[in-house]
């Protein structure tokens, strides 16, 4: 018979907080092991000594490295794993040996917690139990007190080691938020928080639960003096009011705040309010909603009069990939979601532009060519929201992604030419075989958005057959996948020799007219005569 291995949550400092079931297996133990920083005290066992037995074996798992250097030749990661080499021999003995080991854990042990690693070595081997424990944060959020998300708010847990920019963009996406691994990656989190439009609000907390704890709002902490043992917490509610005025006069009264309060009400802009019939009412003047194409992808690419408008709005409105290419800065707000929300998107740009906000919905390429453009107009064309007719809107044009495929090309859409979305989301597949067979006939060049897709495979295999019906098979054809980006690859081939398992969403195809030409330097273009 082994022993069996118990990883146990100790909580974040206060031996109050550690639960009645961790309680009785440390009490229980026959071996108790416990992780210890470079020459110092095991945080774990102080918080647990007063339940460890008089005859527990005591296992010391002191690591040889933490923030400093190591002269080991694999460098800090080989050292950590020569570590945790040595702790799984030396508690496999004892589980081996039929002894039951627990493993103290400080806060909960699943959440970046150094316990997973033997965790992951030995729940193959012997029986293995967890037993959560109160994460520093739910601490850190009772020491301030301060709702940390409440109602639809998203809370989103981030590592302060993430580089700086991202770190940004994920704050000014989120409602609540707690930044851990503080120390000396203080400083670039702070500069994220002010990016992000949160630094008022975001407060500090140092050794939550314990004798030594103190918090204060982040804008006040000085940088030399954070320790490891810290965290920030954003609230949710700090997207809608700060708390540090409130945190000042050691008071954090929310419970009158309505969390479905908007920005504009933070900045005592009045609010739009619709009645019965759904007409509206306001005292604040609409803003202009900008529709904003951001090109296929290089910053190079990008207008600068759209580089202008994305500087001045106050909100970004999209699908999350195209809002994460807007650089963060201080009070933007972002407002990312899927794929096939378009219509609901461009409600909420509209209702942001009717309470007066500044607003860019923006979409990849161009906004007008399979983009949001259209949306918008969909949107503010309801009669069900007549109040969205109100709002004038701007469409800013971008680089389109046949645009760019055919410049990688050379000309291949220098004469007449069609493009057509392969997708029947929106459009029956008859409308698009009937299309298909048109532009054939015509002898354009056809541009093809969206072929393919993980769940949608047989549209380019049946529009190829399509063509061939009309086109010879040595029509010429320009495959480009991720043009723009890092990635980016552009074949040529023939409409006969088009490898359609090849293709998906990130492919653009132009299938040339019959008078399209590919030079020797592999260079193709259309003339823009006909015979």
């Amino acid at each position: 018979m082994t022993g069996r291995f118990h990883v146990v949550g100790i909580g974040p400092g206060d031996p109050e907080l550690i639960t009645r079931k961790a309680e009785r297996l440390i009490g229980a133990a026959a071996v108790v092991a416990f992780h210890a920083g470079v020459r110092k005290e095991s945080h774990a066992r102080r918080i647990a000594a007063h339940l460890i037995p008089v005859d527990a074996v005591e296992e010391e798992l002191r690591y040889p490295v933490t923030t400093g250097t190591t002269d080991h030749p694999g460098g800090y990661v080989g050292a950590m794993a020569d570590f945790y080499d040595e702790c799984e021999a030396r508690l496999a003995a004892h589980l081996d040996a039929g002894r039951d080991v627990v493993l103290l854990a400080e806060g909960d042990p699943l959440f970046y917690g150094s316990s997973m690693y033997l965790l992951d070595r030995f729940r193959d081997r012997f029986g293995v139990e967890v037993v959560p424990g109160v994460p520093a944060f739910a601490a850190a959020t009772a020491t301030i007190p301060a709702p940390l998300v409440r109602q639809t708010d998203v809370l989103t847990v981030l590592p302060g080691t993430l580089p700086e920019p991202e770190l940004a963009r994920r704050l000014a996406d989120t409602d609540g938020a707690v930044i851990m691994k503080l120390g000396r990656t203080f400083p670039a989190v702070r500069s994220a928080l002010e990016q992000a439009g949160r630094l008022e609000g975001a407060m500090y907390v140092e050794r939550a639960s314990q004798p030594e704890e103190r918090w204060l709002p982040v804008a006040e902490v000085e940088a030399d003096s954070v320790p490891y043992f810290s965290l920030i917490v954003v609230p949710g509610d700090s997207a809608r009011r700060s708390v540090v005025e409130e945190a000042a006069r050691g008071r954090l009264e929310t419970s009158g705040l309505d969390a479905t309060t908007g920005p504009a009400q933070s900045r005592d802009r009045p609010a739009t309010s619709r009645d019965g019939r759904g007409a509206t009412s306001s005292t604040t003047s609409v803003a202009e909603l900008l529709v904003v194409g951001l090109g296929p992808g290089p910053d190079g690419w990008l207008t600068p009069e759209a580089s202008t408008a994305l500087a001045e709005v106050e909100h970004v409105v999209g699908y999350a990939p195209y809002v994460n290419r807007v650089p963060q800065r201080p009070g933007l707000q972002r407002h990312a979601s899927g794929n096939t929300v378009e219509v609901d998107r461009a409600r909420l740009a509209l209702d942001l532009a009717l309470r007066g906000e500044r607003v860019a919905v923006v979409s990849g390429g161009d906004a007008g060519v399979f983009g949001m453009a259209a949306a918008v107009f969909e949107a503010a064309a309801d009669p069900a929201h007549p109040e969205h007719a109100t709002v004038p809107v701007r469409v800013l044009p971008g680089v389109s992604a046949v645009q760019a495929v055919a410049a990688r090309a050379g000309a291949p859409i220098g004469a007449d030419f069609a493009v057509l979305s392969l997708s029947d989301r929106l459009k029956p597949w008859s409308v698009v075989e009937r299309r298909l067979r048109a532009i054939a006939e015509a002898d354009l060049v056809l541009g093809i958005y969206n072929p393919a897709s993980r769940s949608r495979r047989e549209q380019v295999v049946e529009t190829q057959k399509i063509l061939l019906e009309h086109r010879s098979p040595d029509t010429v054809v320009v495959v480009g996948r991720d043009v723009g980006r890092a990635e980016e690859s552009l074949t040529v081939t023939t409409l006969g020799g088009l490898d359609t398992d090849s293709i998906d969403m990130l492919c653009l195809l132009i299938v040339g007219a019959s008078s399209t030409r590919v030079e020797p330097n592999g260079t193709v273009w259309t003339p823009r005569w006909v015979d």
